[in-house]
This record gives C-alpha cells, structure tokens and sequence, in this order.
C-alpha cells in the first residue's frame, strides 16, 4: 500500500461511492478504500440512486463497475449510472472499474463524464493512486469554483449570444429558464445571472433537483418544523428562506415531482408557501433560475411536467448551444483548462495533426468532455508534444454508417409473402434489417454524428450506440 502524504482525519473522509454486484470485490475494496474513505456500497443502479438520495453531503467520487444487474453482461447499465451521477453532481469524480474494458466501452464511458477507466482486476496501489489523483483534483476544482469568475470561455456567436441575453435578463425579477445538453456548463450562465445583477451581495444557492429524495426535496426546498415527519429532529428553514432576496438555482428541474410542481408555480405566481408541517404562509423574495437536459416540451407531452410551471419558469429562456455549435472556442478552452490545471496536470501541446483533428471533433459530451481530455493528456503527455494517435486514444470510437450492412430487403408486402410462403420469413432477422437500415440511413444523413443522429431516432445515444456496436459485429 503506498504512503500516503496526509492521511484524513477518520471524521474528515471524502465519501466514495462504490457500486459493483460482485459481494467479494465489495468487502475486499471496501476494507481496502475505508482506511482512507467513507465507503459507502451499492450492488445495483438503483441501490446507488436510493444511496444519492440519502447522502448529505453528496459523495465527492464514484468507483463503479459497468456490468449491473440486470444484465451483468452488457455495459448498459453502468453507462445510465454514469450520467446519472454526472447530473446528480456534476463535479463529481467518477472512476469506472470493470472487466469489460475494450476500447469501445472505454471510450463511452469517458465521453459520458467518467475521468478513469480501471480494468479489473486492479492492482491495489494503482487503484488508490488513481482515486488519489482525482481526489487533489476535485479538492482544486472545488476550491477555484468558490472563487472562480463567471466569464464564459469563447467568442463564437452562440456563447455572444448567451452573454448578450445574461446582461438583458440578470436584473429582471422574472425567472430564468436554461436548457442545454449535459456538460454545457448550464450553471455558469446561473452564476452569472447571479454575479451580473443587484442580487450579487445577495446569497446564490443551488439545489439539485435530482439528487434528493422526493419525498425530502419538499422538506429542503420549503423547510418543515421540527417533529414535522420521522426524523425531523430540528427545524429547517429551507431554501427559499435561506435564500432571502438572492438567487435560487433548481438544476434538473425536468426531475421534481409532479406533486412539487404544483407548490413551486404557486410560489412564482404569489411568492407563497408553506414550511412542512406548519400553517403559516411564507412570502418568498427570491430570484428564481431553473435548468435541465430534458426537453421540457417533451416532457410537457408526456405529462411529466406542468404546461402552466414550464411558461411561467420560460418567461426568458436561455439555451446553452452544445460544443459541436461552437467550432471556434474550442481551442481558447483547450488554452484555459491547461492554464486552470496547470499547477496540478503539466501543460502539452498538440502537434498539427492532433491540433486538426481537435477542431474537427464533435466532442458529445460537451466541455465536460473536453476538460477531462485535457486532464488525461495532461497526465499521461506531461509537458510533452502530443501527436494523432495519442489524442485519437482518448476520443471515443468514431461510429460510421459503413460499419452497418446495406443489403437490407425491400419490405414490400409481396416479399412478406414470399418469404412466409417459402418458411423463409424470420422474424428477428427482420427486424434487425430495419433496424439496421434506419439507423445507417439517419447516420449518413448526419454525417455520422452519433447525437443527432440519436435525437432523429428518439433514442438517446447511449441506447444508439450500443445498436451500432451489435449490429456492426453481428
């Protein structure tokens, strides 16, 4: 085991999140890890959401594995887990630890917000040395988030646009609307709503919509007295108390509860509410600014969320353009991760073939994507020139339309026909020809740009790219 620098005070231990059905790989890591963390285990996806729920404060890492029941087999699973600990908490450190390490599921699971990939089975020392390492870096992130200015990097006219609508909108008392894909960096436009406003002197707060029980999420948001429920030991304010005249920020706001809508449109229409448990209307002064990756006239539709609560939150609306949008910033954030990391993770620079294919790449998991590249070249290139193929290692597969077959049938009924005529006619097969000529015809339409294809599909992409990888090797 290798020495530690500062060995954590036991009632100081950054929380780890460890999520793997093997019950020996759990007791073994868990014994390991709990020297230097607060452990806490989940065999399954929705063991791991049922522990977001509870855990106050929110885990600062994730160790999981990608094959979870129900399909111990496939990384479907593992990948939903990722991006739903990525929005429960962006700034979590998520470690991926699993056999199913081929490049392909390696790279998904970094574009998706993972920042390691750890092939089972781990050597010990490099397993804590790895946790280690993204431990110092979220302790930095942390530490420059709470001082960091709210300047959006770039000058392409879709993050201008933003600006111009950030100073338009940061006074009104209205509220504010951010949607957005996932890594886009919605919370900045918040802060700086916040920090660009005569609220700055005001406090900001921020609840994850998402990450909190919803059967608790009325009691932080609202506040309840105390004896107001089970284990309501002491009273509890809450946030749009706390809050005062300032900013209150709900990230992943397609996520509250239909019965909480309700009480939040009430708020916004008349400022009233009341504590849990309690009689007494409240007057809310806050600033309200609400965000999410959904698309809430989706969710509209589907009748997830109020069509009253989506116009009154969509009064002003913003909406963060996604990184493939905005070609001409992404070398300034390739400069500025360098230049924020830079006394952590050792600066490189990308020969001009590797400077070529940066700009060419959509990167799909947005700057999110982009700043954990940085961070790996950083560290495994330190100080170092990085050619193609280096960078190329750390991009996720580029998947083709050439990967699926284009010898699909002609589906017209008298083909049904003769091929039920002939016993012929499987079903399976069948389908899978429609499925892989939908998808090959939507991915040269985009030109194999695997997001829109996805969102022309009405599948997210995860689900279209594992479509891909088994019909292109099946």
């Amino acid at each position: 085991m290798p020495e530690i620098a500062m060995k954590q005070d036991i009632e100081h231990k950054s929380t780890l999140l460890l999520v793997d059905d093997d019950p020996l790989i759990v007791e073994s890591l868990g014994f390991m890890l709990g020297q230097y963390y607060h452990v806490v285990t989940a065999g399954t996806r929705e063991a791991a959401r049922r522990q977001l729920a509870v855990l106050v404060p929110c885990p600062d890492m994730a160790l999981v594995d990608l094959g979870l029941p129900p399909y111990p087999h496939k990384p479907e699973e593992g990948f939903e887990l990722i991006k739903e600990l990525i929005n429960n908490n962006p700034m979590m450190k998520i470690l991926v630890l699993s056999g199913q390490d081929n490049d392909v599921n390696i790279q998904h699971a970094l574009t998706l917000g993972a920042v390691d990939f750890i092939a089972k089975p781990a050597d010990p020392d490099l397993l804590l040395s790895r946790l280690q390492h993204q431990q110092r870096l979220h302790t930095i992130e942390i530490n420059r988030e709470t001082h960091a200015d709210t300047r959006l990097i770039g000058y392409s006219a879709g993050i201008e646009a933003v600006r111009n609508q950030i100073q338009q909108f940061a006074d009104s008392p209205f509220p504010v609307l951010i949607e957005g894909e996932s890594g886009t960096g919605k919370e900045m436009i918040a802060k700086a709503l916040h920090e660009n406003s005569k609220r700055m002197h005001e406090p900001y707060m921020v609840i994850n919509c998402a990450s909190i029980a919803p059967d608790l999420l009325e009691a932080q948001l609202f506040g309840h007295r105390k004896g107001a429920f089970t284990g309501a030991e002491r009273e509890h304010k809450g946030f749009f108390i706390e809050v005062g005249k300032g900013t209150l920020f709900l990230d992943e706001i397609g996520e509250l509860p239909l019965e909480l809508q309700s009480k939040l449109l009430r708020v916004l229409e008349t400022g009233e509410f009341y504590r849990v448990g309690e009689t007494q209307v409240y007057q809310s002064q806050a600033r309200i600014v609400a965000a999410t990756n959904r698309v809430l006239t989706e969710e509209v539709s589907k009748g997830s969320f109020r069509t009253d609560l989506y116009h009154r939150l969509g009064i002003l609306h913003i909406r963060m353009p996604p990184l493939r949008d905005r070609e001409e910033d992404k070398q300034l954030l390739l400069d500025h991760f360098q230049q924020f990391y830079a006394d952590t993770v050792s600066p490189f620079t990308l020969d001009d073939e590797a400077l070529k294919l940066w700009n060419s790449y959509t990167f799909p998991g947005n700057v999110r994507e982009l700043r954990n590249i940085v961070i790996r070249l950083g560290t495994k290139y330190p100080g170092g020139i990085v050619s193609r193929k280096q960078l190329n290692d750390e991009l996720e597969t580029q998947l083709s339309a050439e990967t699926l077959s284009e010898q699909s049938p002609l589906l017209t009924d008298e083909y049904i026909v003769g091929q039920i005529e002939a016993g012929e006619l499987k079903l399976d097969d069948l389908l899978g020809d429609i499925e892989s000529r939908c998808i090959r015809i939507a991915l040269e339409k985009y030109n194999n740009n695997i997001s829109k294809a996805a969102e022309a599909l009405h599948v997210n992409r995860t689900t279209l790219y594992s479509r891909v990888q088994k019909l292109g090797h099946s």
